[in-house]
């Protein structure tokens, strides 16, 4: 796929969970006064509570705030992304979340969208699932290499520092050829990426950071 694209992954952490509050201020950083925000929350099945804090963490900064629920098809998705300036795409199942997205024709919806400008954001699957690549435990079997959405070139893993397995397996799969080189990501972490070549990567708790590998 690999057109334009604005993308801010995170590792962990930030208002689905209930912590660090700074990682949902580095989403807004590059977007106008009181944007239009939208939540998609797949890889939770619409998860009530992950939705509810969506809309409580952002009611005071937001323009306006909108779901897209599960059952929506690509038409009401893409009148829905038409209108947002950051779609952010909440944690779960990475393998149930790309699977929606493909099927539903979502996936080529949110690439067009970020090639037009908006930003996409998202936690532990729903950062991962931007990029070409992913290394997760959503097969079953242990953490594995799958296939993402492919807007993001490379391939990333998220909870880097917090799950001490992923510290092995994700530079063991690169060196092996499983998955191209891509992001290390720790949770309290954040990196942004945009296709003209910026990254800049943000830390909301001590230590944590984002990292290319191989170094």
């Amino acid at each position: 796929m690999h057109g334009g694209y604005h993308v801010i992954a995170i590792g962990g952490g930030g208002f689905t969970h209930g912590e660090d509050p700074e990682l949902d201020l580095f989403c807004l950083k590059a977007l106008p006064d009181r944007p239009r925000l939208g939540f998609i929350g797949a890889a939770s099945q619409d998860d009530p509570v992950k939705i509810a804090r969506f809309h409580t963490r952002f009611s005071d900064l937001a323009g306006s705030l909108s779901h897209l629920p599960m059952g929506a098809g690509s038409e009401q998705a893409a009148a829905w992304a038409a209108t947002l300036d950051l779609i952010y795409v909440g944690g779960g199942n990475t393998a149930r979340l790309v699977s929606h997205l493909r099927a539903t024709g979502i996936a080529d919806v949110l690439a067009e969208a970020t090639a037009k400008g908006t930003v996409l954001a998202g936690v532990s699957a729903g950062a991962a699932c931007w990029f070409d690549k992913v290394l997760t435990d959503s097969l079953g079997n242990g953490l594995r290499p799958m296939n993402g959405l492919g807007i993001v070139p490379g391939s990333c893993c998220p909870h880097y520092s917090t799950e001490p397995l992923r510290q092995t397996a994700f530079p063991e799969a690169i060196a092996r050829g499983d998955l191209p080189e891509g992001y290390a990501i720790d949770d309290g972490a954040a990196i942004r990426l945009i296709s003209t070549g910026e990254a800049e990567v943000f830390s909301a708790r001590m230590n944590a950071g984002a990292r290319r590998l191989p170094k």
